[in-house]
């Protein structure tokens, strides 16, 4: 028993030395694009690319955090510079704290870990006016004959407008210089504006603006939606796309409202047209001139969702994994996940930076105040969520398949337009190139139970698979003619000194085909221990899941907390809705009518380490004070409420919950996980290790 573990922990060392070499050490290399995907330094690549926001994240957490993005498999950070985080004040720019763009990339750097900025100067993130500061809406034009001044319209070339974003992208370049990739820094690339529908004139005078200040990158990013009104140049941007398995957005407060499902459909239509429907309306699947002859990258890859006020969904691992396995059967060459790790809003000067109703822009839905959790791989405070642990033999796959994967041209032999829930045929599609390639199954959609399909023939390279037996559920990679392998009905993971790493596919019985003309059927996991012929290894899921992380399998002890109602909820408040007709969140003043509830905390709490309070609550929606002061906040949707004890802003020994009853017929999109029972009621409370 001894020498197994031996065994097991000298194989997990060994696939651990290579964790992450998509990144080391190239920074400064050559860097381009063709159609087909980037290239660093005569390699193609498939990168992982990760959202982040440093600005709601403490900065003392952030060499941890992208440590555990780089752990989860990401090899390209991707994050937000929102204008009212800096400047939120006129004339006033902070670079401080959790703000301090510089020392982010400083500690990117240290990770090797790439960056892509998104600019702005607009970025929405969910942040109130999407980024883009109070006093700007106040801008206006100089006087005209008449002596009449108008408003500036923002997100235009407006004279007035751009002298601010100038100042703006001046400032923000004072953080980037001397850490571009060109210095052998991190900052790989940046984004302007988002979501911009407009004339491609606007976002060309951002670039040009940029280089002018001295931004010097290997390439530059747009997000693909909607279509432009006037394409910009070719090669000037590239086009990055994106989908989502749910949108707190939408003004429907049914369950599987919205176009998402198409977003489960293997298709040669790159861009969705259900992101963003609050701010850009219904949109055609139409893409601006010339894009598909870049490279077909995402940036919004749906790593989970936030939950606004009067939609609130709840999002699964699977969601998050088959939205990606989908994308690379259509021909992705960078995964890019929005969120791929939650965040906590900053404390503003004026305002609370949560997105609102009542704001100037961006006004579409009420977000909580402080969370962003967005039900990310990584949480609002650094905690694993099913979704990390699900996409990570995918990552690890694209570090070791990628170069391989890139130049394969995708194949769509299965229907590509499906209506919501149908399921007369299995969902998949093929990538090859020179005999070898890759076949895609999808057999699920978000919300809806596809059946067992039975007798199914696969084929790909001119190879013909057995007829098979797939299961409802199943969502899988299947090689062909890889490294030896003929075909494999299990998953490629990692190739790693000599060895090929294989996942069992739940839902579908395993067979290794050879060849060298070896077939072994039903082919059970023997783990890292022993392959299960010559140098192929087959490990369970789980397994794979957990493939060179160090804490796999750990078990976190939890310790009860006690707590006390000590009083009663007031009268109940009339929920009216908003500008945006949609529900409004609860004011400061519904507040005074909740609940309170008392937490005795622990009489010693390490600060050092990093322990979770976990409320397990029901009701509307619920608020943590520390000694009056708001740390936290929560929309109810099934989950527990988290709060991260490290970062309590002093010894304390007890908090005040207030949680607002849950309302009969609210106009709320609550999912079936949810207790929609009337009322509030905590049921536990309790500490465990992150």
């Amino acid at each position: 028993m001894k020498l197994l573990r031996t065994m097991i922990v000298a194989a997990a060392a060994a696939l651990l030395v290579t964790t992450g070499k998509a990144t080391a050490a190239v920074f400064g290399k050559p860097l381009t694009w063709d159609r087909q995907s980037l290239i660093i330094d005569g390699h193609r690549v498939c990168p992982v690319m990760g959202e982040v926001h440093y600005s709601r994240i403490p900065a003392d957490e952030w060499q941890q955090e992208v440590h555990r993005m780089k752990e989860g498999g990401v090899t390209i950070v991707a994050t937000y510079v929102f204008w009212n985080h800096i400047e939120e004040v006129k004339g006033i720019y902070r670079w401080d704290g959790q703000r301090d763009l510089r020392r982010f990339l400083q500690v990117c750097k240290e990770e090797d870990m790439p960056v892509v900025l998104r600019l702005g100067p607009f970025c929405h993130g969910e942040v109130r006016n999407g980024g883009i500061p109070d006093w700007v809406f106040a801008l206006t034009s100089p006087p005209d004959s008449t002596g009449k001044a108008a408003p500036v319209r923002l997100r235009s070339t407006n004279t007035v407008f751009m002298h601010y974003v100038e100042r703006l992208y001046r400032q923000i370049f004072t953080q980037v210089q001397g850490l571009q990739w060109k210095d052998g820094g991190p900052v790989v690339a940046a984004q302007f504006d988002n979501e911009y529908r407009g004339s491609g004139d606007y976002l060309m005078a951002l670039k040009r603006m940029a280089l002018s200040i001295g931004f010097d990158l290997p390439f530059y990013t747009r997000t693909g939606w909607p279509e432009l009104s006037k394409p910009v140049p070719f090669g000037e941007m590239l086009p990055l796309y994106g989908d989502y398995a749910d949108g707190f957005w939408d003004k429907d407060t049914k369950e599987g409202a919205g176009n998402y499902y198409k977003a489960f459909n293997f298709k040669a239509f790159r861009s969705s047209t259900a992101i963003g429907t609050d701010l850009l309306g219904k949109q055609q699947e139409t893409l601006s001139q010339g894009d598909g002859q870049y490279p077909y990258f995402t940036c919004e890859l749906g790593g989970g969702m936030a939950t606004a006020y009067h939609r609130r969904p709840y999002i699964y691992a699977d969601d998050c994994y088959s939205l990606a396995v989908v994308k690379l059967g259509s021909g992705s060459n960078l995964l890019g996940y929005y969120m791929y790790h939650g965040g906590t809003n900053p404390e503003g000067q004026l305002h609370t930076l949560n997105e609102v109703q009542t704001s100037p822009g961006t006004a579409n839905n009420d977000l909580p105040v402080m969370t962003y959790d967005f039900q990310a791989p990584l949480g609002e405070f650094g905690q694993a969520n099913p979704s990390f642990y699900r996409l990570r033999p995918l990552h690890l796959f694209l570090q070791d398949y990628g170069e391989l994967l890139a130049p394969m041209e995708a194949n769509f032999p299965a229907k590509q337009s499906l209506a919501q829930g149908e399921d007369s045929t299995l969902r998949w599609a093929t990538r090859s190139k020179d005999g070898s390639g890759f076949i895609f199954i999808n057999n699920y959609e978000r919300l809806q139970d596809l059946t067992t399909k039975k007798n199914v023939r696969l084929s790909c390279c001119g190879v013909k698979l057995p007829p098979l037996t797939i299961a409802g559920g199943t969502i899988a990679i299947l090689p062909v003619n890889i490294d030896g392998i003929s075909y494999a009905t299990a998953q490629l993971v990692a190739r790693r000194n000599g060895s090929i790493y294989l996942m069992q596919v739940k839902g579908l019985a395993t067979t290794i085909s050879m060849q060298d003309g070896k077939t072994l059927r039903n082919v059970r996991p023997l783990g890292l221990a022993k392959p299960v012929y010559k140098n192929i290894y087959l490990l369970t899921q789980e397994e794979a899941e957990h493939l060179d992380l160090a804490q796999a399998g750990e078990k976190k002890e939890q310790q009860a907390v006690g707590f006390e109602k000590v009083k009663e909820p007031g009268p109940l408040r009339t929920i009216v809705k908003g500008r945006a007709k949609v529900a409004e969140a609860p004011s400061e003043a519904d507040w005074q009518q909740a609940a309170v509830y008392r937490i005795v905390l622990p009489s010693a709490i390490d600060q050092g380490q990093q322990s979770l309070l976990t409320i397990n609550y029901r009701g509307d929606c619920a608020r943590l004070y520390a000694d009056g002061k708001l740390i936290a906040d929560n929309f109810y949707y099934g989950r527990p409420f988290l709060y991260g004890l490290w970062r309590l802003p002093s010894p304390c020994s007890e908090l005040e919950l207030r949680i607002l009853p849950l309302q009969p017929e609210a106009p709320i999109y609550l999912p079936r996980e949810a207790d929609k029972t009337a009322g509030e009621d905590v049921s536990e409370v309790v500490i465990c290790e992150k």
